[in-house]
């Protein structure tokens, strides 16, 4: 990042007139200045022993900074293990989008807002009727979601992780405390209801709102056109500028032709490009696989365990889990890695 940033700035600029809009050239630079004693630090003193300790300011950046988004996602797990989630059943939901509707959420941070709400809503709906099919009245859940920006290999994959009370409570009066009702193990025939009516109720939202022709994409991308061909092309995993550009990111362990494996889990539902995953419950007690839940939920966009630089100079990142192709690792040009970084920034005053 040091030693390419502003190269990438001032290829940006060529690109055309506008450039990278500020936010992101603010998060670039200042992640150069997190933890830098030189760029300004607090002094802390023990008055007991005498004993000092100089702390660096941080960045504070929400995107690509893996040291502040770590100790946002050890802070917020702590926070909703301690004092927010109860010692109920939790599952995750997942809700992952269709790559011409993941440019335009990430995009339009109004619209993330909207498909969010949709996709709680149907869930915490089936949630109580579920309830009343066992009896339970009024019952009422609960969730926490997290918008995730990124995906496995740096790609812009705007997709929810959802924290969902495995059950809803019931009320018992003014005298006596709310009971808590455990929900019935879902079926893989229910997941595909509730996706099926997230499935339309965003198609309904994007009529609405006129996102469903291509110039409606061309608009949005005439706000930034450089920050619009970085998150296009990394939603396709392809490359936006350098003389790659359009081709795919390099891939590591790939087989070209290699066959598809569509998922066949009883945990997982997809369709027409959507897909809806939820995982086993965690039990209410067990509040330290609850904390691993949320930190994995909140964690950052980048591991940096898994990020090396190769004897050539390029950028070698490690995928978690191999793809269905065989893909292990994705390789990077100096560039064209901060061009990755810059897709993932989070629009300010957004969640």
């Amino acid at each position: 990042m040091a030693r390419h940033l502003q190269t990438f700035l001032c290829l940006s600029d060529e690109a055309d007139r506008v450039g990278l809009p500020s936010f992101v050239r603010r998060e670039l630079a200042a992640f150069l200045d997190c933890g830098i004693l030189a760029r300004g630090f607090a002094r802390v003193r023990c008055t007991r022993c005498g004993d000092d300790l100089l702390v660096a300011f941080s960045c504070k950046g929400r995107g690509i900074c893996p040291s502040c988004a770590g100790r946002r996602m050890a802070d917020t797990a702590a926070h909703l293990v301690d004092r927010v989630i109860p010692r109920v059943p939790v599952r995750q939901w997942v809700l992952s989008l269709p790559f011409s509707l993941r440019f335009a959420v990430a995009f339009d941070r109004d619209l993330c807002r909207e498909v969010r709400s949709i996709f709680m809503a149907s869930v915490l709906e089936e949630q109580r009727r579920r309830a009343r099919r066992q009896g339970v009245a009024n019952g009422q859940s609960g969730a926490v979601v997290f918008i995730q920006r990124f995906g496995g290999a740096l790609n812009l994959n705007v997709h929810f992780h959802a924290l969902v009370l495995g059950g809803v409570f019931q009320d018992q009066g003014e005298e006596r405390p709310p009971r808590f009702r455990a929900a019935r193990r879902l079926s893989q025939a229910d997941l595909g209801d509730i996706l099926l009516t997230v499935r339309v109720r965003i198609a309904g939202l994007l009529r609405r709102r006129g996102l469903l022709d291509e110039s409606a994409a061309q608009d949005l991308a005439e706000r930034s056109p450089t920050l619009a061909a970085a998150q296009a092309a990394s939603v396709q995993g392809r490359l936006a500028f350098g003389p790659r550009r359009g081709q795919r990111v390099t891939r590591v362990g790939a087989e070209p032709r290699a066959p598809y494996k569509p998922t066949s889990r009883e945990d997982c539902a997809v369709d027409e490009g959507f897909s809806l995953h939820v995982g086993p419950a965690v039990s209410g007690p067990d509040r330290e696989r609850l904390e691993r839940l949320c930190r994995y939920a909140a964690r950052p966009a980048i591991a940096t365990e898994r990020l090396r630089e190769l004897p050539d100079g390029r950028i070698s990142y490690e995928l978690r889990h191999p793809w269905s192709d065989g893909t292990t690792a994705v390789v990077f040009e100096p560039l064209t890695f901060i061009e990755k970084l810059a897709a993932l920034v989070p629009p300010p005053r957004a969640h």
